[in-house]
Formats: structure tokens, C-alpha cells, sequence
């Protein structure tokens, strides 16, 4: 066999190859939100994948299906498979497919603004603040942070919208 030919065959072999794994993959929507100084827990376990404009901040992060969970027994939140708004750093406006229950409506959650070491969640005519202790642990689907060890139920949602 030629020296072309040995090379021609090496070379059809590294072409079947898959490209080699590289260290620098993408962040995850988890590791992005904290690059603009927002902790993970902002939003639940189960993110899918995500769309970023870096330019304008604009972002898209999915889920498979719609989420919802209490947290500390009192607030119940949802989350559309599509949650979309702009992001820069403590702020995310313009926010859609996160609603939360006051009393017996479901009001959407259109802002929240990292203020120190707390978060305000702003619903347009009201907001409220919370420590942002609170969402070092992101919440899954179904049972919030409450999950015990019961991880079957933890992703069916508690109510479908």
C-alpha cells in the first residue's frame, strides 16, 4: 500500500470520528442567571434549555411542561413551559409565564430586582420582598423545596392551568 494511500484511508478514518469533547461547554440557564448576580433558585429544577441575546438581554428558558409548586405553605407559584423576559445584572423585567396566588387570583410576575441581599418580585401594581436566602436551592416541580425523598410525585404539578 502507497504512503497516498495510507494517508487517504487515516484521513477518511478521522472524518468518521465524532469532534473531540471540549472543557468550555455553554453555561446552564442556572449558571447565567448567576452570572447576572442571581442565585439558581430563582428558577425551578427541570430548565430544558435556554435562548440568550447578549446584546439586548433577551432570553427564553423552557421547560417540558407547565410547573407549580407552594412555597412556605402560603405562596403558590407557576411556570409556563415558556418563561421569557430581559435580563441584565439584578434585574429581570419584562418577565413572562411566572404567575404567583395571592388570595384567590393568579397574578403575573412582570419584574424582579436584586436589592442587596434581597430579591423584590414585582406582580405591577404591588411587590414584595424576600431574602435571597431563600432561593440558594432551586425548587422542583410539584413539591417546592419540600420534596422528602418522595421524588416520583415531586414532578407532577400541583394544578394545571
Amino acid at each position: 500500500m502507497s504512503l497516498t494511500a495510507i494517508l487517504l484511508l487515516l484521513s477518511a478514518v478521522f472524518l468518521l470520528l465524532p469532534p473531540p469533547l471540549t472543557s468550555s461547554s455553554a453555561p446552564t440557564a442556572y449558571e447565567l442567571l448567576e452570572s447576572y448576580n442571581f442565585p439558581k433558585g430563582v428558577l425551578p429544577k427541570g430548565i430544558t434549555g435556554y435562548e440568550l441575546d447578549e446584546s439586548s438581554g433577551k432570553f427564553r428558558a423552557f421547560l417540558n411542561r407547565t410547573c407549580s409548586f407552594s412555597l412556605e405553605g402560603s405562596y403558590q407559584l407557576s411556570y409556563k413551559p415558556i418563561i421569557s423576559g430581559r435580563i441584565s445584572e439584578n434585574r429581570i423585567t419584562d418577565l413572562r409565564g411566572v404567575s404567583v396566588k395571592v388570595l384567590f387570583l393568579w397574578l403575573n410576575i412582570v419584574e424582579v430586582v436584586r436589592d442587596g441581599d434581597d430579591l423584590d418580585f414585582s406582580v405591577g401594581i404591588a411587590s414584595a420582598s424576600f431574602s435571597i436566602d431563600n432561593f440558594f436551592v432551586s425548587p422542583q416541580c410539584g413539591c417546592g423545596l419540600d420534596c422528602g425523598d418522595d421524588v416520583e410525585n415531586a414532578s407532577l404539578p400541583l394544578s394545571s392551568m
